[in-house]
């Protein structure tokens, strides 16, 4: 297995080149372990054994958590071995424990590319072209062919929620397997179509006026933070939405604390979440 092309031991010269850019292209599986671990030595050559099998649908990048402290210390490393699986730059799903081999080869299966996923790649390059209604009929026939695709309900709600239509995004959202919920790109987007049902009851500029006029007004307040965060501008949002707790605890039943934490659901691990939970609580306490 040393000499697997789909195996690979990572330190910080490496890190960045297999993990991080090495997931733009094909899923890598990060194991965590270290010398002195009994678990480690009965999952790691389970995890190169699948790695060969699988033949390049994934890549086994082996951490020393003993030799590698920086790297497992960013990731928040406590108890070994513990397995993420990164996509895309970002860690998107993980186990921890030496897993039976059964319960590993259904967890690779969630992540790794199927072949209707170039379907939907196609529907995504098109879409982002303009041909919106070419993109729905490739994302149809796929579904057709692969039913059981969860990144086909997932490119069919982004294209919902694009549309405006925050009902029908849901409930194609819904249709999702309970795991897959739990992924930061499905927590995103079901984000993104919480506020975008709270931002589509005005207009950014109508809610900005109504404040000038009225700074108690919670509703307008709440309306604007949810359309800052459709356009990215994250910490004025925060920062309204603590206001409104801060002085209007009662609004909407304490809908902006639920807000706060669809917010952080969304931004997952950015450092920016730990420092407005911190006021959150403050304010709470």
């Amino acid at each position: 297995m040393a000499d697997s092309p789909y195996v690979f031991e990572i330190d910080e010269t490496n890190y960045e080149q297999i993990v991080l850019q090495g997931s733009r292209r094909v899923p890598v599986l990060v194991d965590f372990w270290a010398s002195w671990c009994q678990p480690c030595r009965i999952l790691m050559p389970l995890l190169a054994r699948l790695a060969d099998e699988y033949q390049g649908r994934f890549i086994l990048a082996k951490i020393n958590t003993e030799e590698q402290q920086a790297i497992a210390a960013q990731f928040g490393i406590r108890s070994i071995p513990t397995v993420k699986l990164f996509r895309d730059g970002q860690p998107v799903d993980e186990f921890a424990g030496a897993l039976p081999e059964a319960e590993i080869r259904v967890f690779l299966e969630r992540h790794l590319p199927r072949a209707s996923d170039g379907s939907v790649a196609e529907a995504e390059q098109r879409l982002h072209a303009g041909d919106r209604d070419g993109a729905v009929e490739l994302l149809k026939q796929a579904q057709l062919e692969d039913p059981g695709n969860p990144r086909i309900l997932m490119a069919m709600a982004q294209i919902k929620a694009a549309d405006g239509d925050f009902e029908a995004a849901e409930q194609t959202l819904s249709l999702l397997p309970p795991d897959e919920h739990a992924k930061p790109e499905v927590r995103r987007l079901l984000g993104q179509v919480f506020f975008g049902r709270i931002a589509a009851q005005d207009s950014h500029a109508a809610s900005s006026a109504r404040l000038a006029e009225a700074a108690d007004d919670s509703a307008a307040r709440y309306r604007l933070a949810a359309r800052q965060i459709g356009i990215g501008e994250i910490d004025a949002a925060a920062e309204n939405l603590l206001t409104i707790m801060q002085k209007d605890r009662g609004f909407g039943d304490d809908a902006a604390r639920t807000a706060l934490l669809k917010l952080f659901d969304m931004l997952g691990d950015e450092p920016s979440v730990n420092r407005y939970r911190a006021r959150m609580f403050n304010l709470l306490h």
